[in-house]
């Protein structure tokens, strides 16, 4: 079976976006505005409350599901590859996450590059993540999502707190992560026709921007989690597209999540795009792979 008509409605939206944002000679600040406009491909979630906030320095958006339980709470990371997209961009997918929850999401405005290249991103994420720990949230009651490299942020900041050994989130749900930041994986050329979001020039056009200290290798586990030990991780839930130039990057995830012993899931959507969670609320695909993630954030939240 295809996919359904909105799949593909949702793909041909994507490349509009990817079409405009991708205009020579365009200034970045257009570019970032551009991506931002992704949003649209989601639908309002109804009974989700949204209020602005500082989470320790770090400005975040909170999306607040009708009776969502007061003791848990969600830490997501937006996409666009640390140069594009904002909480604004993932506002609403994120609030469809946090209702499929029952909990309410910090959505993360991190700093970008290549004015704020690595690790201010993870930083930002690490500063978000003690802030909820002073407003009472237990490390086992916050679940870190994440879709593209927020996706990676959202595996990036445990492997952190874990080296430091201090208490994880109690879950994590990475979607269409970004983990061989040597773009060696074979999906990335072999969905270059398919992806209608990323490419292998757009990848190394975000790498160059994120990774500029030239002492730091690409395949460093520090930023490529195709290499990092994942002793100790919370139980973690993958999704990934299969038309993704970063399917291979999900799937490599999942198989050494496993070798490492880490209660996890992993999951492809058969046709589905790179950071395919902006179609919530239009694409049942999306929906139903959301209901997913938001039943085994319920399951091993606070467990």
């Amino acid at each position: 079976m295809g996919a359904s008509p909105e799949a593909q409605q949702f793909a041909d939206f994507l490349e509009s976006v990817s079409a405009k944002s991708s205009t020579p000679g365009l200034d970045l600040a257009v570019i970032r505005d551009i991506v931002d406009s992704n949003h649209k491909a989601s639908t309002e979630p109804e009974g989700v409350t949204y209020a602005e906030v500082d989470a320790g320095g770090v400005p975040a958006l909170w999306a607040i599901p009708e009776g969502a339980d007061p003791d848990k709470a969600l830490l997501h990371f937006h996409f666009g590859g640390s140069v594009t997209a904002s909480m604004h961009s993932d506002r609403k997918a994120a609030g469809h996450i946090a209702k499929a929850a029952g909990a309410r999401s910090l959505v993360v405005d991190f700093r970008l590059a290549p004015e704020h290249p690595h690790p201010a991103q993870l930083d930002d994420a690490e500063t978000a993540y003690r802030w909820l720990l002073s407003q009472g949230y237990e490390p086992r009651n916050i679940g870190s999502t994440g879709h593209s490299i927020g996706g990676t942020l959202a595996v990036l900041l445990p492997l952190r707190l874990l080296a430091k050994g201090e208490a994880t989130p109690g879950a994590i749900v990475s979607v269409s992560p970004w983990t061989d930041l040597t773009i060696q994986n074979a999906s990335v050329d072999e969905n270059e026709d398919n992806d209608k979001m990323l490419s292998r020039a757009t990848l190394e056009l975000f790498r160059g921007a994120w990774l500029q200290d030239p002492t730091l290798d690409f395949a460093d586990p520090q930023v490529s989690i195709a290499n990092a030990d994942l002793t100790g991780l919370p139980p973690t839930i993958v999704y990934y597209g299969a038309y993704e130039t970063l399917a291979d990057d999900g799937a490599e995830l999942g198989r050494r999540l496993a070798d490492f012993k880490v209660t996890s899931e992993v999951h492809a959507v058969p046709e589905g795009q790179h950071s395919f969670v902006l179609g919530a609320g239009r694409v049942p695909e999306v929906d139903e792979a959301i209901g997913v993630m938001g039943q085994w954030l319920r399951k091993h939240l606070g467990a």
